[in-house]
């Protein structure tokens, strides 16, 4: 279980990657980052929410019954300008 501030210190970093456009590593675009589930006893990241989804991004990512697509953070390799996932990991 994560300290009560370690978890408020993730939660204020996350916020720094919403919007940021995520990109696989050959560089095609899935859309941007909408949210990030985490679980909040243990501060494990679990997966992001996309949004503005594109074309190439419905292709790969199978969305949920509401329409919603996710990409495991395990499949996330890289955050600076751009939130960079691994397609490989996307399954």
């Amino acid at each position: 279980m994560a300290p009560a501030g370690q978890n408020e210190e993730m939660q204020k970093h996350s916020r720094t990657l919403l919007g940021k456009v995520i990109v696989s590593k050959e560089g095609r675009k899935f859309g941007e980052v909408g949210d990030i589930r985490f679980d909040p006893r243990t501060g494990e990241l679990i997966d992001i929410l996309i949004t503005k989804p594109t074309d190439y991004c419905r292709g790969i990512v199978a969305g949920d019954k509401t329409g919603i697509f996710r990409v495991p953070f395990s499949a996330v390799i890289s955050v600076g300008d751009f939130l960079i996932v691994s397609e490989e990991d996307i399954v």
